[in-house]
């Protein structure tokens, strides 16, 4: 069975990797990721990694593999900064306060739909404007919901969290390895 990643993360593509699979091919999909009017972030986050997998082009033998994190401070979704002035709103947003970060897996084979979404809990500390400033002059906030990356330099900034570490970097593993499984897909070592 070939494993298709919807994805151009690098970031996902690592974390596959530490539970063994390797995908077959990768095709990262083109969609419309603004929210709907009113759209909470937990029902936002379902529905962009069913639309993802939805979207990537694959024959019926093909497993499809999507995924999208989102990040929230209340009703208020997060997604990936325009420019660093947003990012630093962003971070300044978090600073010394709790966010959730929404990670939902999307996997299709043919008309075959599978879904799974992970909520962590996650408190940022208080930023001080020194350390906001060298992490945007840093470049990590780029292309990441929230403007940060936890497996980075924004680490530091974390010193709790309650729930899928692996969800935050952006693909939680039990979950995406158990619904691999559950559709047939052949899991080697630490993963069977």
């Amino acid at each position: 069975m070939r494993l298709v990643l919807g994805s151009g993360s690098p970031r996902r593509q690592e974390l596959l990797a530490q539970i063994g699979v390797v995908p077959d091919d990768i095709r990262p999909p083109h969609i419309d990721e603004q929210p709907l009017k009113g759209e909470l972030p937990r029902p936002y986050c379902q529905r962009m990694a069913r639309e993802k997998v939805l979207a990537v082009k694959a024959s019926d033998d093909e497993l499809v593999l999507c995924a999208d994190t989102t990040v929230a401070v209340g009703r208020r979704i997060l997604g990936k900064p325009v420019d660093a002035g947003e990012a630093v709103e962003m971070l300044m947003l978090m600073s010394g306060r709790r966010h959730k970060v929404i990670t939902a897996v999307a996997l299709r084979r043919g008309d075959r739909l599978w879904q799974r979404d992970v909520v962590t809990a996650v408190r940022m500390k208080r930023l001080s404007d020194d350390e906001i400033s060298a992490y945007i002059r840093s470049g990590e906030w780029q292309g990441k919901a929230g403007a940060y990356g936890i497996q980075g330099l924004a680490g530091a900034f974390i010193p709790w969290i309650n729930g899928s570490f692996t969800g935050v970097v952006g693909l939680p593993l039990a979950e995406t390895a158990n619904l691999l499984r559950g559709a047939g897909y052949p899991m080697a070592g630490a993963g069977a």
